[in-house]
């Protein structure tokens, strides 16, 4: 489990330590997709806090791990114009990784919630 939800210490943290087989840890094959991934950031025009701000977070990391392994990121961020944030959608663009919202993966593998 990510060091961000375990300094929560909070429900979130408890949920996510009884389900740490959902968590997959870094492996050594995304250290070149660390490597683009932080020269995709340095070379963009974020303000500098931005960038050192997003190297420091698991965004960096899960950006690297969808590059690394041929992967699509799902998340509610939305890609922004703004340099003071670097934003998950805004990565995976400049990396070349497949980005999309929760509602997106729901339409694309056809789930079905049907109340009983």
């Amino acid at each position: 489990m990510g060091a961000e939800l375990e300094a929560g210490d909070d429900r979130l943290a408890e949920w996510a330590k009884q389900r740490s087989e959902l968590f997959v840890p870094p492996d050594l094959s995304i250290i070149p997709s660390l490597g683009e991934v932080s020269t995709w950031a340095n070379g963009s025009n974020y303000e500098p806090v931005a960038i050192s701000t997003f190297l420091q977070t698991a965004d960096y990391y899960l950006v690297a791990h969808g590059r690394a392994h041929n992967q699509v990121i799902v998340t509610h961020e939305v890609a922004s114009a703004s340099p003071r944030r670097i934003k998950i959608p805004n990565a995976c663009i400049g990396v070349g990784v497949q980005c999309m919202t929760p509602y997106e993966m729901l339409r694309l593998e056809r789930a079905r919630f049907v109340l009983g």
